[in-house]
C-alpha cells in the first residue's frame, strides 16, 4: 500500500509536485501560526489556574513558540525526499538550509528552556540565592558551541563526531579562548558548592576597593554595588583564588558587633577617697563589688560600664558583652567597649554605638577619670595665656 502511494508520488508530474509541495508549506506554518496565536494563550490561561509556578514561566517564555516554529521545517524535510527524489543539486540545498533552520530553532528551544529553568531557581525558595546564573549561563553556551559544530558539519557535510576529534587537537587554543569562561564556571561551581556567596550579601575585598552588596552572579563577572553607589565588577575566580570578608554571618547572627575604645589619661587613675565609696556604695552596679581602700576608680568604672551595657534594650546581653583594657600607648591606656547590638543596619546600628559612647565619656568625670587627648590649638593658646 505505502510503495504503491510513493510510486504514484513519483509518478507525478513537477507542477503537481510543487503544488503539493506549496500545499505542505502552507498547512505547516498555518498549524505554527495558529498554535502560537492560540494555543499558547490558552496554555498560559490554563497555567495561571493552576498551583504550580513552573508552567508560567514556560508558557511566558517562548518554548512552546519555538516548539510550534519547528513544525514546517521538519514537516517539509520529511516530504523532500518523497516529492524530489534524486541526487538534484537543488534539493540537496534546500535540504542543508532546513537542517541549519532546525538546528537554529532547536538551539533557541533550548536556550528559552534554559532560561525558564533559570527563573523558576529564583522563585524557588531553596534556589535563589545560590549564583546560578552563571551554571545556566554555560549551559547555554555549550548549546550554541554544540549548534555551531552541527552547522558546520552540515555545510562541509562531515559526521558530528569528525569534526569533534578536529577540535580535539586544537583544544589548547580552545581553552586560551574560552579560559575566562571556564574559569568563571569552575569558580561559580565552587562558589555555590560551598556557599560562599550570595546575591543580596555584603562582601568588602581591600585589594579591590570593594565595600558593598552583591547584585550579581554571571559566568565571566561578579557585580558588586558599593554603598557609595558605584558599581565594581570582577572576575568569579577572583573570589575564589583571593580571600574576601563576608557579612553574611554577621546578618544571620543575633547582633552586629561594637569594638571601641576610648583613651584614658593614665594621670586620673588613682584610688577611690572615703567620700567615693560611700557615694558608689549605693549604685545597683556596686552590688556584689568588693570595695576598700584600694579600690581603683578605673575598676568601678569598668564595671558600672558593663553594667549600663547589659541595661540597654539595644544590646544583646546573651552575646559577648565586655569592657577591657588595652596594650598602654604613649596617647593613653585604650579602654575598650565590646559588645553586640540587636540593631544589624548600619544607620541605627551606628546610632546605638555613637550613643554609648557619648555616655560613657560623659560618665567618667563621675569617677575621677579624664579622656586623654593631643594638644590643640586652643590649648596652646590657653597654655601660653597662663605661662604670660
Amino acid at each position: 500500500m505505502i510503495e504503491q502511494e510513493t510510486a504514484d508520488i513519483l509518478g507525478m508530474s513537477l507542477q503537481m509536485k510543487i503544488i503539493i509541495s506549496c500545499i505542505i508549506i502552507v498547512t505547516a506554518y498555518l498549524v505554527d501560526f495558529l498554535g502560537c496565536r492560540l494555543f499558547v494563550p490558552l496554555a498560559r490561561k490554563v497555567a495561571v489556574r493552576t498551583s504550580f509556578k513552573w508552567d508560567n514561566y514556560i508558557t511566558d517564555s517562548n518554548v512552546v513558540h519555538n516548539v510550534f516554529h519547528l513544525i514546517p521545517p521538519i514537516t517539509f524535510q520529511v516530504a523532500l525526499p518523497m516529492l524530489f527524489p534524486g541526487p538534484a543539486q537543488w534539493t540537496g540545498l534546500l535540504s542543508k538550509l532546513f537542517n541549519i533552520y532546525i538546528i537554529f530553532i532547536s538551539c533557541r528551544l533550548v536556550c528559552e528552556f534554559v532560561s525558564s529553568m533559570y527563573a523558576i531557581s529564583n522563585d524557588s525558595d531553596i534556589l535563589r540565592d545560590k549564583p546560578m546564573k552563571g551554571v545556566y549561563q554555560m549551559v547555554k553556551v555549550i548549546v550554541v558551541c554544540i549548534g555551531v559544530i552541527l552547522v558546520i558539519g552540515v555545510l562541509l557535510d562531515k559526521d558530528f563526531t569528525t569534526l569533534l576529534a578536529g577540535l580535539g587537537a586544537s583544544a589548547a587554543v580552545l581553552m586560551l579562548i574560552f579560559k575566562d569562561t571556564i574559569l568563571g564556571l569552575v569558580a561559580g561551581v565552587q562558589l555555590s558548592a560551598h556557599d560562599m556567596l550570595r546575591p543580596g550579601d555584603w562582601i568588602m575585598i581591600d585589594k579591590y576597593g570593594i565595600n558593598g552588596t552583591v547584585e550579581e552572579v554571571s559566568l565571566n563577572t561578579v557585580k558588586i554595588r558599593n554603598w557609595d553607589k558605584t558599581i565594581m565588577t570582577i572576575p568569579p575566580y577572583a573570589l575564589v583564588s583571593e580571600s574576601f570578608k563576608n557579612w553574611r554571618g554577621m546578618r544571620e547572627s543575633d547582633g552586629r558587633r561594637v569594638a571601641r575604645s576610648v583613651r584614658i589619661d593614665m594621670n586620673s587613675v588613682r584610688f577611690c577617697t572615703e567620700e567615693e565609696l560611700e557615694r558608689f556604695a549605693g549604685e545597683e552596679w556596686a552590688q556584689g563589688l568588693e570595695m576598700g581602700k584600694d579600690t581603683v576608680n578605673l575598676k568601678l568604672f569598668r564595671a558600672a560600664t558593663e553594667h549600663y551595657l547589659r541595661s540597654r534594650s539595644e544590646v544583646n546581653s546573651d552575646m559577648m558583652l565586655m569592657v577591657r583594657q588595652l596594650e598602654p600607648t604613649p596617647e593613653g591606656l585604650p579602654l575598650q567597649l565590646y559588645f553586640f547590638t540587636t540593631a544589624k543596619d548600619w544607620v541605627p546600628h551606628e546610632h546605638i554605638a555613637a550613643d554609648v559612647m557619648e555616655q560613657v565619656i560623659a560618665r567618667m568625670y563621675q569617677f575621677g577619670l579624664k579622656v586623654y587627648q593631643k594638644p590643640s590649638g586652643a590649648d596652646m593658646a590657653e597654655l601660653g595665656r597662663k605661662l604670660g
